[in-house]
C-alpha cells in the first residue's frame, strides 16, 4: 500500500512472462475484518479485470480508525488465480504528511511562523483523524560566512507561534514536520525557510536614510526644472523665432542695401564733364560740324592765352563782358557725343558707380574761368 494522509493506494508485481502474449488482467476487493467472521462475508470490488499495476483505495470509503483485507486476483484467457490479500489499518498504516504551508513573518526583533495543518483527501485538516497531531520545528542561525550553527527543536500543536528567543538583525532558517506519537508516526521536514528579524533603527541611520531622500527629491525637481526650461527655449526658437533678420543687416541702422530697383526713376541720371581735348581724343569721330558753336573760337583762344602765359605776362582775365566768347560751353554729355548711348545705361551707370553725379542738363555748358 502506498499511502500519504487518507490518499491509499494498492500495488503489486506481476511476471509477464508466465502468461506469453497474453494479457492479463486484475480484480481488487476490500472488506472489513469484521465481516471476515461471517459465514458469507461481503467484499467490495474497487478495480475489476484491470490491466494496471495499480489501484486506487482513496475513494472506496475506507474509515481511518478501521481494519481491512485488501485482495487482488489475476484474470487470464477465463481463468483466474487464487487471491493474494494483505492487512492493512490506515490509522496504522497510513504515512501522514508534513503541513502543506509554512508561512514565516517578522515583529520587530521576534520571529512569528504561521503553520497550515496537512489535508486529507477532502481538503480538511488531518486533525480530524488525528486529534492529538502536533508539529517540531527546527530553527537556525544561519551565518554569514556561510558555515553551519547550532539548530533549536522546540514542538507545538498551534498554527501560530512567536520565536521571541532571537537575536534582532540576524537571518534565521526554520524547517517543521508533523508527528504523532500513539503510532510513532512523523512526517518527511518541510522545505527550509529563511527570513531576517529587524531591531530598533539607530538615529543615525534614520538621519542618513532622510537626507538621501532630500538630496534625490531635489535632484529630480531640479533635473526636471531644467528640462522643462531647456525644452520651453528650444521650443520658442524653433517655432517663435525672435530675430527675422541675420545679424549682419541688424548692424546697418536699418539702412538696408537696395538690391533690386523697382522704378528706374528713382536713379538720378548721370553727367560726365571732361575737356574738349579728352572728348577729341576719345571720339575723333565727331567732327567740327558736330560741336557747339564757338568751340573752335575756345580753342584759338585756348592756344592765345598759353602763348602769353608763355612769354611771361601775367594778369587776370575778367569773366565779364566777352566771356562768352572766350569760354564757349564745352560740356557735353553721352548722349550728346554718342546718341545711342540711352538713358537706361547711364542709369545702370549710376547703379554701379560710387560717385555721386549730377543731372544731365542739356542746354547749359561749364565757364572755365582762369585766375
Amino acid at each position: 500500500m502506498l499511502t500519504l494522509n487518507t490518499n491509499y493506494t494498492l500495488t503489486w508485481d506481476w511476471d509477464q512472462s508466465a502468461a506469453g502474449s497474453d494479457s492479463a488482467t486484475f480484480t481488487v476487493q476490500y472488506a472489513g475484518n469484521h465481516q471476515l467472521k461471517k459465514r458469507n462475508p461481503k467484499w467490495t470490488t474497487v478495480c475489476a479485470e484491470t490491466s494496471g499495476r495499480s489501484c486506487d483505495l482513496t475513494r472506496s470509503g475506507l474509515n481511518y480508525l478501521g481494519l481491512y483485507t485488501v485482495r487482488v486476483q489475476t484474470n487470464l484467457n477465463g481463468s483466474h488465480s487464487v487471491w493474494k490479500s494483505i492487512q492493512f489499518c490506515p490509522d496504522k498504516d497510513a504515512a501522514i504528511g508534513p503541513p502543506s504551508k509554512v508561512r514565516l513573518g517578522v515583529s520587530g526583533s521576534t520571529l512569528d511562523i504561521f503553520i497550515t495543518d496537512p489535508q486529507n483527501s477532502s481538503n480538511n485538516s488531518m486533525k480530524e483523524q488525528l486529534h492529538k497531531l502536533y508539529y517540531e520545528i527546527v530553527y537556525w542561525e544561519q551565518p554569514e560566512d556561510g558555515k553551519g550553527s547550532m539548530t533549536m527543536t522546540m514542538t507545538t500543536d498551534v498554527t501560530i507561534l512567536t520565536l521571541s528567543e532571537v537575536e534582532p538583525w540576524t537571518r534565521y532558517c526554520v524547517q517543521i514536520r508533523s508527528r504523532d506519537d500513539f503510532y510513532n508516526k512523523s512526517s518527511t521536514f518541510t522545505p527550509p525557510l529563511c527570513i531576517q528579524t529587524e531591531g530598533v533603527v539607530p538615529w543615525w541611520k534614520i538621519f542618513l536614510f532622510f537626507l538621501l531622500s532630500l538630496v534625490s527629491c531635489f535632484l529630480v525637481v531640479l533635473l526636471f526644472l531644467y528640462g522643462s526650461h531647456h525644452c520651453f527655449h528650444v521650443c520658442k526658437a524653433t517655432f517663435l523665432p525672435n530675430e527675422k533678420l541675420p545679424s549682419y543687416f541688424k548692424e546697418q541702422d536699418g539702412d538696408y542695401p537696395c538690391l533690386i530697383v523697382s522704378e528706374l526713376d528713382q536713379c538720378d541720371p548721370v553727367m560726365i564733364v571732361c575737356p574738349e581735348s579728352a572728348l577729341l581724343e576719345t571720339n575723333p569721330a565727331v567732327d567740327s560740324a558736330a560741336l557747339p558753336a564757338g568751340l573752335d573760337q575756345d580753342r584759338s583762344g585756348r592756344h592765345s592765352r598759353q602763348n602769353s602765359s608763355s612769354s611771361g605776362d601775367s594778369g587776370v582775365y575778367s569773366a565779364g563782358g566777352n566771356s562768352a566768347g572766350l569760354q564757349p560751353k564745352v560740356a557735353l554729355t553721352f548722349t550728346d557725343v554718342n546718341p545711342t548711348f540711352n538713358s537706361e545705361k547711364l542709369n545702370m551707370l549710376s547703379m554701379n558707380s560710387e560717385i555721386k553725379v549730377s543731372p544731365i542738363v542739356p542746354d547749359e555748358g561749364v565757364e572755365d574761368i582762369e585766375v
